[in-house]
């Protein structure tokens, strides 16, 4: 059974701070209309109030070489949902599937071969990110760390700025901040990029500004307009798109990155068990003791 389908709408999201307040009219539409119908330039205009033009200008502000590109590829993919949620559990399933659906549309399989290599190429690897975002991080760190990374997470501000000076070119840097304005998170990628360092950035948000000090823009999709999208973790996108990136590492070495992983988790085994056996000698020491 096919769970994916191709849509526009995570790239219309992804862009959608960039927008005019006329050509976020027309975002609004494409991101919310349920109905098939005719998407004709001449059409859409006359019944968003719209010029042509405009429609022209928001579909390449999306990434699309014209509006006729965008509209084949929304009704070439268009799919009529019927709403048919029977409880709670079936609601979140529901949202949980359609925010994977749109990371399918997001995801840029050559940049994450790209960021793969990055982590092949550096000795240190540096992930930050503020809040949630640094349990985020935190898990990364751990998660790579078991395949051999020299990797080190940071969630403290002044940590992130102190850090900042000590980047150079042989170091990688991953910031995560969905909303994008993170302004520690930002300032750490600006500093590492300007002294040479690989930065990639995990957001939901596309700015211009960013290309100026980010090698990679790894886009992730909105919980905006999902469906339900309050019931959802905001960190649930950084960790599939981060568990892609994981997958696309331990390929391109992954017998010896196989063993490196079964060699930590053996290791944090015998210490759980060493631990164990401490306390079960305290245990039996102290109960000689009382008798």
């Amino acid at each position: 059974m096919e769970y994916y389908v191709k849509s526009v709408v995570p790239m219309i999201e992804s862009n959608y701070d960039n927008l005019t307040m006329v050509e976020k009219t027309i975002a609004e539409f494409f991101i919310r209309n349920r109905k098939k119908m005719d998407f004709s330039a001449k059409c859409i205009s006359e019944l968003l109030y719209v010029s042509e033009a405009s429609l022209s200008r928001f579909a390449k502000k999306c990434g699309y070489r014209g509006y006729r590109e965008f509209v084949y590829q929304y009704e070439e993919t268009f799919v009529e949902k019927k709403e048919s949620m029977t409880g709670n559990t079936r609601m979140v399933l529901n949202a949980y599937q359609e925010l994977l659906n749109k990371t399918y549309n997001l995801v840029d399989e050559s940049q994450v071969a790209r960021i793969g290599r990055y982590l092949n190429q550096s000795k240190r690897v540096f992930v930050c990110g503020r809040g949630s975002s640094g349990l985020t991080a935190e898990e990364m760190e751990f998660r790579f760390m078991r395949i051999g990374v020299d990797i080190d997470s940071i969630k403290d501000a002044d940590l992130m700025r102190m850090q900042a000076v000590f980047q150079d070119k042989e170091s990688l840097v991953f910031g995560i901040s969905i909303s994008g304005e993170k302004e520690d998170v930002l300032y750490l990628l600006r500093e590492a990029h300007r002294r040479g360092a690989k930065t990639v950035l995990l957001t939901a948000k596309n700015k211009g500004i960013f290309e100026g000090f980010c090698d990679e823009i790894v886009l992730l999709p909105s919980l905006r307009h999902l469906n339900h999208g309050n019931v959802i973790s905001p960190q649930f996108p950084v960790l599939v798109m981060i568990d892609i990136i994981y997958s696309y590492y331990v390929e391109q070495d992954k017998f010896a990155r196989e063993i490196l992983h079964d060699n930590t988790l053996r290791a944090l085994e015998g210490g759980g068990r060493q631990m164990r056996n401490i306390s079960e000698d305290a245990f039996r020491r102290d109960a000689a003791e009382r008798r």
